[in-house]
């Protein structure tokens, strides 16, 4: 403790050393000033006279420049040395009282003489400080004298009760009486010593003797003083640092008391809080967010100590007394209208940590008293920047707290009709700021009309159609916008948008991990997805309203695009699971007859949609992700995953006329009717070729198409690939596609490779002659027709049709 306080005391004094150094500077200008205006000022000639010879002025020496030797070697000696007087004094009485040597009367005297023998000396100091041309040695005995004068009324009055509380008042007073003559007379060092002084005497004569009352008595006093001082001579330092030492004894005494008399500490902090915001303006502080450092400081503070004071009516009195005291210069003074925000904002944390305590007695009380408190002032000044956030916050902000940490107070009718109430309350604001400059409070009036609204009717309906009134809130929001344009305004449908897709995360996430099964290569998704109603009394309402307001390019603002997504992927997620009702594919044996079938039926409901909003509307973005999205499916599923060559699954006992064919062909056809782009052409082609496969496959095989590749199926590999690649050159030649006559040339090198190293391996004697003796008349005559073509296509003149 003694390190700490001497540690305190130095960081004091080097405060005050340079509070100081500007106090002689404008001693200085002063000083100069006086002197010119002497010397500038003629005066008539006075008779002679005889006079005694009086004694030449002082001069004055010319002060050195600031810098290390000059500090530590000619003024911090000085005010450690004021320091060590008063350490000296301090521990002198508390060796007294260690070893008994004194009794309490003889301690007391004692300190009061040297109190008064330092305040002496310093008066002695302050009388020579011409010829001595330092006034700081009177500075420092000036202050170490009236710490010790508050430490000696401390002793006498808290420790040994020699005087009665209203004597000790007095004598508080007058020793507040002296402080401020002497530092009126000294300046601020001597000021900054007695705050060193006085702060710290209870430290050092032990604080816990006399308990918590006749220490916060002295407290209150003494910091008082500091403030009339401050506000006198204009030291906004004094007040700033008397308010912040306030705080900190504050800080000190919760966790030293251990729950004895917090009480008196709340009370205690409700007068240093109000007590400084007013005294800081008038000492002259500049900074004017610098009035809300005390308030703001005191509401934390009460927060803090109110789960100590078990939430009851005391500590939600003096959280309310002070939070007032906010909203009274608020009203005076728009600088303080921060704190009052501030304020209603830890109240409703306040009131959440007391509700989930259980505390609901006082804090239910409190909750009535703040609503009014924070609503009416708020209403009466609507119009005002800045007001209708608070109106808004007092008639909303305590009820929704109430509602969520302790709803069983009331029963769903009672709260329901509350928030009625409190909604249309917030709707009259709503209304009354629709005009207004204030860009915040246009936003947050219908925000908690369709906050309040939804709770209240949520509350009345079972909790699995929350999506009812979030569906509603966001037509009506939308609505709002409509007949009040205001950018912020057609972003607030995403809000009960983003509500509903939280709520429903539940069958979202069964949803989710039935989609990750199947895409992982799961047969049998179906029995993992959410029951059909709960996921379509979830999502469907705010789906279908988000693609309503989507028509109008001003909806949702800038998160149009986001919700646009989410929505298309809700719609998408909740087609699917309908998709998925009609088969129900539940066993390994309704897979292997309809799972391919199921599939192929997604896959293309999700390409037709795609072509059809491609070609007949502006959706091209929404077509784009249809279209990718089918296309992924038939790759991934039928080609990788789930290929029906290796899976087992049905595709239907007709040649061509089966699900196998048609689904690739009809792949196939979506691609070749998209716009003329390469990677799409290229993909069409492989569709194609992979129909033709499939075609010759279900023709060898029948419904299932798993099993070993034979002769004939091999050979009808070669023939029909090589009648697709006739046709890709004919076409190609005929309407001049260009990239159809490649695909026709790659096929047919492929083929042909494909007869001589497989095909032929295959075949004997006379089989083998006839197919190398067909393949190459074959090639003969396409290499000469082809020939002619190109031929044709390079003489000049002649017109032939563009890819």
């Amino acid at each position: 403790m003694t390190g700490l306080t001497l540690l305190l005391l130095i960081g004091a004094i080097l405060a005050a050393v340079a509070f100081h150094r500007r106090l002689r500077r404008v001693e200085r200008e002063l000083a100069d000033l006086r002197s010119a205006l002497a010397g500038g000022t003629a005066r008539a000639p006075a008779p002679p006279r005889i006079s005694r010879p009086r004694p030449a002025p002082t001069r004055r020496l010319p002060r050195p420049k600031l810098n290390f030797e000059t500090l530590v070697g000619g003024r911090l000696p000085i005010w450690i040395g004021g320091a060590a007087l008063v350490l000296a004094g301090f521990y002198l009485v508390r060796l007294s009282i260690e070893s008994g040597l004194l009794g309490p009367v003889a301690r007391t005297i004692l300190a009061a003489l040297f109190a008064a023998l330092l305040i002496a000396a310093s008066e002695a100091a302050h009388r020579l400080s011409a010829a001595l041309a330092d006034r700081r040695v009177g500075q420092a005995l000036a202050g170490a004298g009236v710490a010790s004068g508050y430490a000696t009324l401390y002793m006498a009055a808290a420790l040994y009760d020699l005087v009665a509380p209203l004597p000790a008042s007095v004598a508080m007073l007058g020793i507040t009486a002296l402080a401020l003559a002497l530092a009126l007379r000294h300046g601020p060092p001597t000021a900054a010593m007695a705050l060193a002084g006085g702060f710290l005497a209870p430290l050092v004569a032990g604080f816990e003797a006399a308990g918590v009352g006749p220490l916060l008595v002295y407290l209150a006093l003494f910091i008082a003083a500091l403030f009339g001082l401050g506000v006198r001579r204009g030291w906004a330092w004094l007040a700033i640092a008397a308010a912040a030492a306030g705080f900190a004894w504050i800080n000190f005494l919760i966790y030293a008391l251990q729950g004895d008399d917090l009480a008196a500490l709340g009370l205690f902090t409700v007068v240093l809080a109000a007590g400084a915001s007013a005294a800081l303006p008038a000492a002259g502080a500049r900074a004017r967010w610098l009035r809300l450092v005390p308030l703001l400081a005191g509401l934390v503070q009460l927060v803090a100590l109110a789960p100590a004071l078990e939430f009851d009516v005391l500590a939600w009195s003096f959280y309310l007394v002070l939070a007032a005291a906010a909203l009274a210069l608020a009203w005076r003074d728009r600088i303080y209208l921060p704190g009052a925000a501030a304020a209603l904002a830890l109240l409703l944390l306040l009131e959440a940590v007391a509700m989930r305590a259980g505390a609901t007695g006082a804090t239910l009380i409190a909750a009535l008293v703040a609503t009014l408190l924070f609503a009416l002032p708020g209403h009466l000044r609507v119009d005002r920047p800045g007001w209708a956030l608070l109106a808004l916050g007092g008639t909303a902000g305590p009820l929704l707290v109430a509602h969520a940490a302790a709803a069983p107070l009331l029963a769903p009718a009672g709260w329901a009709a509350v928030e009625i109430v409190a909604a249309a309350l917030c709707a009259w604001i709503a209304w009354r700021t629709r005009d207004t400059a204030d860009p915040l409070a246009r936003v947050a009036a219908p925000a908690l009309v369709a906050l309040l609204a939804t709770l209240a009717i949520a509350t009345l309906l079972p909790p699995s159609w929350l999506a009812v009134p979030l569906a509603l809130a966001m037509l009506a929001l939308a609505g709002w916008a409509h007949r009040n344009p205001a950018p912020a305004l057609f972003a607030l449908p995403a809000l009960p948008f983003a509500a509903a897709v939280l709520a429903a995360v539940g069958p979202l996430g069964e949803l989710g991990n039935a989609l990750v099964q199947s895409v992982g290569g799961a047969r049998l998704p179906y029995p993992l997805l959410p029951e059909l109603g709960l996921l379509l009394r979830a999502l469907a309402l705010p789906t279908v309203a988000a693609a309503l307001l989507l028509a109008d390019p001003r909806q949702f603002g800038r998160g149009r695009r986001a919700t646009g997504i989410a929505a298309i992927a809700l719609a998408i997620l909740l087609l699917y699971a309908l998709a998925k009702q009609p088969l129900a594919i539940a066993t390994d044996a309704d897979f292997r007859s309809w799972g391919f079938v199921e599939r192929a039926l997604l896959t293309h409901a999700c390409l037709a949609a795609g072509w059809l909003l491609y070609r007949r509307t502006r959706l091209r973005g929404v077509a784009t992700a249809l279209l990718a999205l089918g296309f992924t499916r038939f790759v991934w599923f039928d080609l990788l995953v789930l290929n029906p060559v290796w899976v087992a699954q049905a595709v239907g006992s007709f040649p061509l006329l089966n699900a196998a064919v048609l689904h690739t062909a009809l792949t196939a056809f979506w691609l070749w009717m998209l716009p003329p782009r390469p990677f799409l052409r290229t993909a069409a082609g492989v569709a194609t070729l992979v129909s033709v496969l499939a075609a010759v496959r279900q023709a060898t095989h029948g419904t299932i198409l798993t099993g070993p590749v034979t002769t004939l199926e091999n050979t009808g590999y070669s023939a029909a690939l090589l009648i697709l690649a006739l046709f890709w050159l004919w076409r190609g030649i005929a309407i001049g596609a260009r990239d159809l006559r490649l695909f026709g040339l790659v096929l047919l090198t492929g083929v042909t490779f494909k007869v001589f190293l497989i095909d032929a391996a295959a075949l004997d004697g006379v089989l083998r002659i006839l197919s190398f003796l067909g393949l190459g008349v074959a090639l003969i005559g396409i290499g000469w027709a082809y020939g002619r073509f190109l031929g044709r296509e390079a003489q000049p003149g002649t017109d032939h049709p563009s890819p």
